[in-house]
């Protein structure tokens, strides 16, 4: 079995995460201008289906880095991160800007702000779409140590379980508290 040299650096998983992210915020644009101003519903739906496939290729990218020798970095446990999240929250964050593009361009009701019990129920099932992302960044940093195959070059993965423990402990903390003392509505004049 021949010794392959290790990598240190991969410079590019960073870039690649910088432009998956511009590329989702890009793809959901494009998705909802055709939707609402140029009035292409169908068009809108392919292109904000596309949102995944830059998930894929952001998994590709770091797979592919890993498997040819590379030493895994912090960007390499980002991107398991971002994945989890892009997952976990991307249909919140498409329905999100739906509302505000149906509400500008379609006469759609104004986007609803929660208080009270609303809101805390809200950050409870923020808290399930964290554990979701917590889960599946996890899977994926497993699944990035594992076609590493070396544990000194996946340290910088290993470490990111941590990380995720943090994240976690956060949105539990967050939603504990707005249960204790819950978002009061405004008093207007």
């Amino acid at each position: 079995m021949i010794a392959r040299p290790y990598r240190q650096r991969s410079p590019h998983i960073l870039a690649i995460i910088i432009a998956c992210e511009v590329g989702f915020w890009v793809v959901i644009l494009a998705g909802l201008i055709a939707r609402y101003p140029l009035k292409r519903r169908r068009l809108g739906l392919v292109l904000l289906a596309l949102t995944p496939v830059l998930d894929v290729i952001l998994l590709a990218a770091n797979a592919i880095d890993l498997s040819r020798g590379s030493t895994a970095t912090f960007a390499h446990g980002l991107a398991a991160i971002y994945l989890g999240v892009s997952v976990a929250y991307g249909h919140k964050m498409i329905q999100w800007a739906d509302t505000r593009f149906a509400h500008r361009f379609a006469n759609g009701p104004a986007p609803a702000k929660r208080y009270g019990w609303a809101y805390t129920a809200e950050c409870w099932r923020d808290v399930v779409r964290t554990g979701i992302a917590v889960a599946i960044a996890a899977g994926v940093l497993w699944l990035l140590i594992t076609i590493s195959s070396d544990l000194q070059r996946s340290a910088a993965l290993t470490s990111m379980f941590g990380i995720l423990g943090i994240i976690a402990a956060v949105e539990l903390v967050r939603a504990t508290s707005y249960t204790l003392w819950p978002k009061k509505t405004p008093v207007t004049a």
